[in-house]
């Protein structure tokens, strides 16, 4: 039975192929220096020597795959010539591949055995053994055949606890993970409640003042106003209470994003902006959802900001698709009304320029010769099928 490498697998190599040149070289080496050792002791007239020297340096380009098979055509060259660095080196790899102690300390007596008696075993003569093979030479063999298996088991044990703090590092970046996840769960659910208790009460009261103006207001123009506002009021604490869930639900199993929006919805976009919007368009079909979600938030955002910086604008919305390239531009007139001073984190036009990036495109804006304001823009698309 040939014991296997150690099943376990080692550090992670993100080029495995980059380890196999080296790995070659070294048994060339290996194989070089075992033939250089038996050149050096070799006797010309002991042919067996001679064969079964050539054969252990052979035999180490199996020591990787097969060691215990590699140390076993090793040992005739030591036991019959002089020769013995081949079975060190088969010793040293099955001592650093193999967890069976009680193996390696037989294969260690038998490589000392077989290097200490006298080749043939016949021509040992007893009442010489007290002046030929003395404690020191006995001492000596056997630290040569147990350096090999130490040297081995060091090797072993060194690579072992390079696995297990491998495995102790990335436990304990997964339970800084865990503990990060955990911290943003805390997060949401602060922000959920906030959300939930603060910004969705407040939206509620606009509706509600929404559909009293609405019904009690004897002005046509402001009923139009208070059902416009309303609905959008509506239509965000729908929004409100989806991402209330959504923020609850994190972490814990998977929710549906409400559906994104797609060049279908601009008419719905433009029927409750409160804006007079011209819309020009000659998009053909099978166009990329990302693309129609990005024209879709670029003419969303347009639209807002003509409600809160130019009160009483007109604006033009045109959507072409020519030259490889989705082009968009919304304009509007000069304000008809003062502005009033809303609150605004002006991220809106640096998210804008960020998804446009994303997909290729450009952004750009300006005001325009007649007080009005321009945004523009540029995705590379091709026709669609």
């Amino acid at each position: 039975m040939n014991p296997r490498p150690n099943p376990r697998p080692t550090h992670p190599n993100p080029r495995p192929n980059s380890r196999r040149p080296s790995a070659l070289l070294l048994d060339a080496l290996l194989v070089c220096v075992a033939l250089l050792d038996l050149w050096v002791n070799l006797d010309s007239e002991n042919h067996p020597a001679t064969a079964y020297g050539l054969l252990a340096a052979l035999a180490l380009t199996l020591r990787r795959h097969r060691p215990l098979l590699a140390f076993a055509l090793t040992l005739p060259s030591a036991l019959i010539g002089d020769a013995a660095f081949a079975t060190m080196a088969a010793l040293y790899t099955l001592s650093s591949l193999c967890r069976h102690r009680t193996l390696l300390i037989g294969c260690a007596l038998a490589f000392a055995t077989v290097d200490f008696m006298p080749w043939p075993w016949t021509s040992l003569d007893v009442d010489e053994l007290d002046e030929t093979y003395s404690l020191v030479h006995l001492t000596y063999t056997l630290a040569t055949a147990a350096a090999p298996v130490f040297l081995g088991q060091l090797v072993q044990a060194r690579r072992e606890l390079t696995l297990r703090l491998a495995e102790i590092s990335e436990a304990r970046e997964q339970e800084q993970l865990l503990s990060a996840q955990a911290v943003l769960a805390k997060e949401r659910a602060q922000l959920a409640r906030e959300m939930h208790d603060v910004v969705s009460h407040q939206v509620s009261l606009i509706a509600v003042t929404a559909g009293a103006l609405q019904v009690g207001s004897p002005d046509a123009e402001a009923r139009a106003a208070g059902a416009t506002i309303r609905r959008l009021s509506v239509q965000t604490l729908e929004e409100l209470r989806h991402m209330v869930g959504v923020l609850r639900a994190s972490g814990i199993r998977p929710t549906e994003l409400t559906p994104q929006p797609s060049l279908a919805d601009l008419h719905q976009l433009i029927a409750v902006s409160g804006i007079e919007t011209e819309l020009e368009t000659d998009l053909p079909d099978g166009l990329p959802p990302t693309l129609q979600r990005a024209v879709y938030r670029t003419v969303q955002e347009a639209l807002t900001n003509v409600r809160k910086h130019a009160p009483g604008a007109t604006a033009t919305v045109r959507i072409h698709h020519r030259d490889g390239a989705l082009w968009t531009t919304v304009a509007n007139t000069a304000a008809t009304r003062p502005a009033l001073p809303l609150p605004g984190a002006h991220h809106g036009l640096v998210g804008l320029r960020q998804r446009a990036e994303l997909l290729g495109g450009t952004i750009t804006s300006g005001p325009t010769t007649d007080g009005g304001y321009e945004l523009r823009l540029e995705l590379p698309s091709d026709d669609p099928p």
